[in-house]
């Protein structure tokens, strides 16, 4: 938000009414009025007091950038428009500066949002706690448990394409500073029966469609998988491919986070073999046979499948399929075996897998809270986040025994919620010295009594039932409620007192009804024993322990045939009361934070708020009762200091400033607009005014006032502003002529400039002219006397040599002629010289044939002069260099393909920096002497030809092979032991080092290695052999050499041929005999 629009209230520029306790008419229809107004403008936030109402947009809104993280970061709860990040940093705030645990409980129906809310509130800490390398190891580590935790237990369903399947409730560590030590997940009643069967529309885990879409051919055939859905009995065909959801991105995802929160690769494979073992279980089908006696058991159909399942779970065949086709009962010192029918099997099958995939779901959150858990013993503040499902109502399907669990966990949620706002309530008037009136409101604990009593509740009567001897059903179990439950008002079913039979034909005979807080709830019963026993049979989990899967194993302790335990397990129904009980003990002892996730409508989509849904969601959640809650005091309360500076403006004794107490302000500015005595009160720290109404006149008298205040300002302003212009331009003025007069004579300056330099141009012009016409008559004058000198002088020498020029006419005149020629010739030769350039072969052309030899030993004579100038220029090392250059010149030049692209290149020697790179450190220390190169090869393999990276190493004494990774050297070959080296005449980087029979680096057999650097490798090698040995080193080039490998000898020969990996020559084993290397 920009500076110019910072709010200090969220009573500024409101949408609507920002704080419900603030809605005036309070009804169901204003309710949904003020959620549905601001829907429409963005703001999906609204408050009640301190809870959060949050209504799913359905799409992204910009308004959880890191710029609206600092926005909320240390800011008042009500400063700012009504944010989940407002909630979260009070939360925090309140654990790290008053060391009070907290806790934030997300509640909702599937598809409000609430696994997002979770996460905007775990992201929100994560940014605004302590940084550093171990507290951003502990933050992503926490971040990253929610991608895998989704995976295996979430699914698509109707209302939500990212449905969670489970309860879950973390626990964040922090220290006293505030950084996140770690943390502590505990998960409540994963819907296991969605493994094996789905309703229509909806998909099974995540976990199913991202393996069998992102995992690579080779991973599914470690698995035993295929990519085809369709194969697969357990995953529902109509909704496999969910639009806009990339399973296999989101599989590459989970894996990565599973690597970040610390799962070991074993333990990663050991998950998805479990995952793919469920998948396959799904396929077992049976087929009836009858037996002797009469008995009908069941026989598997294809054994394939078992066999495969056995295959990656490490099970006997034999003992998975007699576990599927008989069951073993044992009562005291008797075992009675007896065969399974089809029916029976099928049930076991399906038992076993979400026994099997429920279990591994534990085994997960317990493996994640390993990981987590803080690893320091001090003191910790915790801040619990709990996202767990919403009240459930079936409109399409009937209400089953996992609607019954969800919704008891949500009657307790909503009695420790009222309970908690009250406590709250009155411990604020308690400590601001505001006198506590009673609050009536409605107590679902009968409720919860009827649901939970350990002597007549319905779990109670459920347990009750599964235990009794004989036969047990659901009927019986309906039969045994209207015993018990008939004359309670909130049970209702065909039988009992309560359920006006005559007037409501919509209850079937196997349902009841339960009057819960949020509404009526039809049950139908069919089902409530078998998930209530959540039976699986003893064969089954013996069959599970012998697996030799060491998660397998360990998910099934009870198969260990030395701790079998006749008790009967405890029942689903009471574990997960316990859990309840466990949670509710836990949210006591800690602050309470509330967020109310609300779905706009069924359709997914952005901009839709269907009024009907919204009304149903509100009345489960019990929203306007929590808001007559909070308004049966006080509706609303602020500290002094802020209220003062919101409203200061009404007053004139405190406008602009006041300079006491607050209270003292807030007492006059209350006093000055005569607002009635009952309609407020003054606590120790806060001002409670009692009923919106007085909050809204409030408002509307600072508006108005601010709109009187603005006119003011703005003509105050004005009056500045034309003072302002008119001074500047007052100023402009004066600066415009005074620059304007300094421009006039600039341009009188110049012309006046510019006509004297052209006068003095004139006068110059005219005596230089002047003065060369005087010395050209002079220079005219000296030529002439000049010429009659010449022209008098030769007439005396004629006079005198003519007697003898006669005699030697020819003569003289050829050997003048020829000087003249020659010294024309040399004349031209200096202004026609080539460059200094070696390589620079012009030359003038030859201009008489009689000069040819002269003109030929010159050329020579000029090569050699400029060479040697040429030369005198090196340094020792660039003379070392052309010396390695000429000498690799006499050893490949037209023998080796590859010698003309090395001419170019010149030669570094040192090409890994061992001395400057830590990563060389040991190998540094281990070489004493100076290493003349240091290169990265490839050393060929014998058995196969494939390449390992060595580090090749030449020292004035020895050769050395290193281990690239560790730097540990694996061979020292003295170069007194180096016979031979041999390579192709093709243009190829391979080599083979032949090393002196019986010596003791000869073990192994030679050196078959490959190089980049081939021709300064071995040119360097040949010069340090010779320098140290006073040797030659034989360098063989040949298409096809023999190489010593231990004892044995084998031929390397090299072909043409075309290469799959472009122009890369590679190496393949034909024979033991042969090494074959295909060069481009």
């Amino acid at each position: 938000m920009a500076k110019m629009e910072v709010k200090t209230s969220l009573l500024d520029d409101m949408i609507g009414v920002g704080d419900m306790v603030l809605l005036e008419p309070l009804n169901e229809d204003s309710f949904i009025n003020n959620l549905k107004k601001r829907f429409d403008h963005n703001e999906v936030y609204t408050y009640i007091g301190s809870v959060v109402i949050s209504i799913n947009p359905y799409s992204s809104l910009p308004i959880y950038t890191p710029e609206k993280v600092e926005e909320y970061r240390n800011r008042n709860f009500y400063e700012l428009s009504p944010h989940i990040f407002a909630l979260s940093d009070e939360a925090y705030r309140s654990l790290r500066d008053q060391d009070k645990d907290q806790c934030i409980l997300i509640t909702g129906e599937s598809g409000a949002g609430k696994t997002e809310a979770s996460k905007l509130v775990m992201s929100y800490v994560a940014a605004v706690c302590g940084k550093g390398a171990e507290v951003n190891q502990v933050k992503e580590q926490l971040l990253q448990s929610n991608p895998v935790l989704e995976a295996f237990g979430n699914a698509k369903t109707v209302r939500n394409d990212n449905s969670s399947r489970f309860g879950k409730y973390m626990d964040i560590e922090f220290d006293f500073k505030g950084d996140p030590l770690g943390g502590v997940i505990s998960n409540y009643l994963l819907e296991k029966s969605r493994v094996v069967k789905q309703p229509r529309g909806e998909r099974n885990f995540h976990i199913f469609y991202q393996i069998l879409s992102g995992a690579s051919e080779d991973f599914l055939c470690k698995l035993k998988l295929e990519r085809d859905f369709s194969r697969y009995n357990y995953l529902g065909l109509d909704s496999a491919k969910v639009n806009g959801v990339d399973d296999a991105a989101n599989f590459r995802t989970v894996r990565n986070a599973m690597q970040i929160v610390g799962f070991m690769d074993h333990e990663t494979q050991s998950v998805f073999e479990v995952v793919a073992a469920v998948l396959k279980l799904g396929n077992i089908e049976f087929k009836p046979e009858s037996r002797v006696n009469g008995l009908d058991e069941s026989k598997i159909k294809d054994k394939n499948e078992v066999k495969e399942i056995c295959e990656l779970t490490g099970i006997d065949q034999s003992v998975l399929e007699r576990a599927f086709s008989f069951r073993t009962v044992e009562a005291k010192q008797e075992k009675v075996s007896t065969t399974l029918n089809v029916a029976q099997a099928y049930y076991a099958r399906d038992a076993l897998a979400k026994n099997l995939y429920s279990r591994l779901f534990s085994w997960l959150v317990t493996r994640i809270n390993e990981s987590i858990k803080a690893q320091t013993k001090v003191r910790k503040k915790v801040m619990g986040v709990l996202d767990i499902y919403g009240f459930e109502i079936f409109e399409v399907r009937p209400n089953s025994f996992e609607q019954f669990i969800i919704n008891y966990c949500n009657e307790k949620l909503q009695q420790i919620f009222i309970e908690l706002t009250l406590k709250e309530e009155q411990e604020e008037y308690i400590r601001e010295g505001i006198e506590w009136t009673h609050i009536e409101y409605f107590n679902n604990a009968i409720i919860c009594d009827l649901i939970e009593n350990n002597q007549t509740g319905i779990l109670a009567m459920l347990d009750e039932e599964c235990l009794r001897p004989g036969t047990v059903t659901d009927e019986t179990f309906l039969e045994k409620l209207n015993q018990v439950c008939a004359t309670h008002q909130h049970f209702e079913s065909r039988m009992s007192k309560c359920s006006r039979f005559l007037n409501d034909t919509s209850l079937p005979h196997s349902c009841f009804r339960i009057q819960h807080y949020a509404g009526k709830v039809m049950y139908q019963v069919e089902g409530f024993v078998d998930k209530n026993n959540d039976l699986l049979y003893r064969d089954l989990s013996q069959a599970m322990w012998k697996a030799s899967h060491s998660l397998i194993k360990a998910l099934f302790p009870e198969g260990n045939p030395a701790k079998i335990n006749l008790k009967r397990p405890p029942t689903a129904g009471s574990q997960f009361k316990a859990s309840v009980a466990t949670l509710m003990k836990n949210l006591q002892t800690k602050n309470p934070n509330y967020i109310r996730c609300i779905k706009p409508n069924d359709k997914k989509a952005a901009h839709i708020f269907n009024d009907a849904l919204v009304c149903h969601q509100i009345r489960y959640l019990g929203l306007l009762e929590n808001v007559r809650v909070r308004r049966a005091g006080y509706a609303f309360r602020q500290a002094y200091e802020p209220c003062l500076e919101r409203y200061k403006m009404l007053c004139k004794q405190t406008w602009p400033h006041w300079r006491g107490p607050a209270r003292d302000g807030v007492e006059v500015l209350f006093n000055e607009l005569e607002i009635p005595e009952e309609e407020f009160s003054f606590g120790r720290s806060k001002i409670f005014i009692r009923n919106p109404r007085t909050l809204f006149k409030l408002e509307d008298l600072r508006k108005q006032r601010l709109e009187d205040l603005a006119t003011l300002i703005e003509k105050i302003y004005r009056g500045w502003k034309c003072r302002t212009r008119f001074l500047l331009m007052k100023k402009s003025q004066i600066v415009i002529a005074s620059w304007y007069r300094r421009y006039s004579q600039q341009k009188k300056y110049q012309k006046i400039k510019s006509s004297a330099i052209i006068v003095q141009s004139y006068i110059r012009g005219w005596k230089a002219r002047k003065l060369l016409w005087e010395l050209k008559h002079q220079k005219r004058c000296n030529e002439a006397a000049t010429i009659i000198a010449a022209y008098w002088h030769g007439t005396q020498v004629r006079r005198e040599y003519r007697k003898f020029f006669r005699a030697n006419a020819g003569r003289k005149i050829y050997e003048f002629t020829l000087q003249r020629l020659m010294q024309k010739y040399f004349l031209e030769m200096k202004n026609k010289m080539p460059s200094l350039s070696p390589i620079d072969k012009n030359w003038p052309a030859r201009p008489y044939l009689f000069l040819d030899s002269t003109h030929k030993e010159l050329k020579r004579i000029f090569h050699l002069w400029r060479c040697k100038k040429y030369r005198d220029q090196f340094t020792d090392q660039q003379k070392l260099i052309y010396e390695e250059k000429l000498e690799a010149s006499e050893l490949f030049k037209d023998k080796k393909a590859l010698y003309p692209a090395s001419v170019g290149q010149p030669f570094q020697g040192a090409y890994l920096e061992i001395s400057k790179n830590p990563k060389y450190k040991k190998l540094k220390d281990a070489v004493d002497e100076k290493i003349i190169i240091a290169e990265v090869v490839n050393k060929i393999n014998r058995a196969n030809g494939k390449a390992t990276s060595r580090i090749f190493l030449l020292t004035k004494n020895n050769v050395l092979l290193a281990d690239q990774k560790s730097g540990n050297i694996k061979s020292e070959v003295p170069l007194g032991d180096v016979t031979k080296v041999s390579m192709s005449s093709q243009n190829d980087g391979f080599f083979a080092v032949h090393l002196k029979e019986g010596s003791e680096a000869a073990g192994k057999g030679d050196f078959l290695l490959s190089s980049d650097h081939l021709i300064e490798m071995a040119t360097k090698l040949y010069r340090t052999t010779l320098s140290q040995t006073k040797q030659k080193l034989n360098i063989e080039i040949s298409d096809e050499f023999l190489v010593q490998f231990r004892q044995d000898k084998v031929c390397v020969k090299f072909i043409q041929g075309s290469q799959k990996n472009g122009n890369i020559p590679t190496c393949k084993r034909k024979n033991n005999r042969l090494l074959e290397v295909a060069v481009p």
